[in-house]
């Protein structure tokens, strides 16, 4: 039988089974549904205006996909872009490590976090984990967070309908939960990038949606300094922080960026008196 973390429990009602409160559609989701019913309601009555209904529904569609694009909108529901303002997140950040695990970069990673006494929480892929099993339960087994990713972390993955979102969701959800023995908590959506039926598809999978504070954009500046200072500028506590095990950009000399820039935060962070923890350790 499957055992949550203690922390998890946030629901009231343990017997629902649930870690998140089951709070309300976003309203930007309510404002879609109702515009499209109104749409459709007048061009049923009064088709001669079907111009205004287009243009309305166009303006609709516009909004909804500008504010998918912006990875730390709440426009579509709940997005944790900081940690929350607790007394135990007083002094605390989260690094969060995204697209892994990666059979050569991932190992290096632990190593570091092991070195430094640093807890992070990896947002893997689903398809990745099932290739990589040991390395998944490694993560675990060191103390770190592993959280989902979707199943394939396809490109397409915030134009898609509420039915794809569903199976890539709950796809990496049974595959994590099989490898580590713990239900994911968090969702990052690949890239960021959402659309307006995301939120009621992570409602029904208990996740809660996770975005940043700052990241570096590892994936694609080769330069290490340029990607440490995207994340230390104004490093404040209760930020969240987002670099990649997977997909990493390599330095001039070959080597993962990522690796060069985590000594640098630990650093940083250690000289402002902060500390490390999982998001799940946060909440």
């Amino acid at each position: 039988m499957l055992k949550l973390h203690p922390r998890l429990q946030l629901d009231p009602d343990a017997a629902s089974g649930r870690r998140w409160p089951v709070t309300g559609y976003p309203l930007a989701l309510k404002l879609t549904a109702a515009w499209h019913a109104l749409a459709l309601a007048g061009f049923a009555t009064v088709p001669e205006m079907w111009p205004w209904w287009l243009a309305g529904t166009a303006v609709n569609h516009a909004t909804v996909t500008a504010a998918g694009l912006w990875p730390r909108s709440t426009l579509l529901g709940a997005n944790w872009t900081r940690l929350p303002a607790t007394p135990r997140n007083a002094n605390a950040i989260a690094l969060t490590l995204d697209d892994g695990p990666d059979p050569l970069v991932t190992p290096r990673v632990l190593d570091l976090l092991d070195a430094h006494q640093v807890r992070a929480t990896f947002f893997l892929i689903g398809e990745r984990a099932r290739q990589y099993p040991a390395l998944t339960r490694e993560i675990v087994a060191r103390g770190h967070g592993v959280e989902n990713h979707s199943q394939k972390h396809v490109h397409t993955f915030s134009v898609t309908g509420m039915g794809a979102l569903s199976r890539e969701i709950d796809m990496a959800q049974r595959t994590l939960t099989e490898l580590t023995g713990e239900r994911p908590a968090f969702f990052r959506a690949p890239a960021g990038l959402r659309n307006v039926l995301l939120e009621p598809v992570l409602q029904k999978h208990d996740l809660r949606l996770a975005a940043w504070t700052r990241r570096g954009f590892d994936t694609r500046e080769r330069n290490p300094e340029i990607v440490a200072r995207r994340l230390l500028c104004d490093l404040a506590p209760r930020d969240i922080l987002l670099l990649h095990d997977g997909d990493a950009a390599m330095t001039d000399d070959g080597q993962p960026v990522l690796l060069s820039v985590l000594p640098r935060v630990f650093d940083a962070a250690r000289k402002q008196g902060l500390h490390f923890i999982t998001l799940r350790e946060a909440f």
